[in-house]
């Protein structure tokens, strides 16, 4: 696994992009702090949040058919709450000033959460041949719908004098 401070400089790389963020926070899907830079808020009770805010937009994005999770937004009066998929283990959760921009969150924020998956990914051991393969979670990816046709069969002419 990555180390902890090779995702601490990550997290602290994003709030010098970002200035507006007033934390970010690394942590896996089990609800564990893997890295945190959140001064003023306890990063366990918001890793298990976390978890718990993940849960249900897994299954609500299942339900309605919108496909895998990829990031979750909770505005409040006095700021957003921004979680992004950081690989098949882990989201990266950003708490922000009200005044962000909102786009430019999302932009930086899916750049770290891949970042972090990378990290992740490359500090991650290799299983060997000799040991059995545990079943392991794949973060999914949305499949592309297929374009919407419109039937013209029932499509009038207005060419009558």
């Amino acid at each position: 696994m990555a180390s902890e401070a090779e995702i601490l400089d990550e997290l602290r790389r994003l709030r010098a992009r970002v200035p507006q963020l007033t934390g970010a926070l690394a942590a896996g899907v089990d609800g564990s702090v893997l890295a945190q830079d959140t001064p003023g808020v306890e990063p366990e009770r918001v890793a298990a949040l976390t978890a718990d805010a993940l849960g249900t937009a897994v299954r609500m994005a299942d339900a309605t058919g919108q496909g895998d999770f990829r990031e979750l937004l909770v505005r409040g009066v006095y700021g957003y709450v921004a979680t992004y998929a950081a690989g098949p283990g882990a989201v990266l959760t950003l708490l922000a000033q009200d005044r962000v921009n909102v786009g430019r969150l999302h932009l930086e924020g899916r750049r770290a959460g891949a970042r972090i998956e990378e990290l992740l990914a490359a500090g991650a051991p290799a299983p060997s041949a000799a040991e059995p393969s545990a079943r392991t979670t794949t973060a999914r990816t949305r499949t592309a719908r297929s374009p919407r046709t419109t039937s013209t069969a029932n499509a009038r002419s207005t060419t009558e004098s």
